[in-house]
């Protein structure tokens, strides 16, 4: 049967005048309607370049806003946390007693002064000396404004 269409192809182009058996015109290359279609291809492509970029760019701006709100989202959490912490009594009571050696009226509280706690532990080991409290350093620099030059 392809034979059939082949001849077929051929009578037709024979009646069009091209000459004998096989003797087709040639088509070139490129031809008006492949050039005109290649240009409405680049055409549509450019037109549509910038609205795919500007799609994907807001879509990594989206995520990353994302991201922000959920870190932003945690540090309130913690925030909240916090607060509550600081509304307990017992958090505050705990924290003045360790930090400001706070020591209330009916609770016995001692310091140890023989010289074999925390400071010569870390002199010992050979690790840095530890800083003295915050009101110790605090009181220095008053007794040091009050001398005189």
């Amino acid at each position: 049967m392809p034979q059939d269409d082949d001849h077929a192809a051929d009578d037709r182009a024979g009646e069009h005048g091209t000459g004998g058996h096989g003797a087709r015109r040639g088509n070139p290359a490129l031809t008006s309607r492949a050039a005109i279609l290649a240009v409405v291809v680049c055409a549509i492509a450019l037109s549509l370049a910038y609205p795919v970029r500007e799609y994907i760019a807001q879509r990594k701006e989206i995520a990353d806003l994302r991201h922000k709100e959920a870190v932003a989202r945690r540090q309130v959490d913690e925030l909240l946390q916090r607060k509550q912490q600081l509304g307990d009594k017992s958090y505050i009571e705990r924290e003045a007693t360790r930090r400001l050696h706070y020591c209330r009226p009916d609770v016995k509280c001692y310091i140890v002064l023989d010289g074999s706690g925390g400071e010569g532990r870390q002199a010992q080991r050979g690790g840095p000396p530890s800083r003295p409290p915050w009101y110790e350093t605090l009181w220095r620099s008053v007794e040091a404004a009050d001398r005189p030059r």
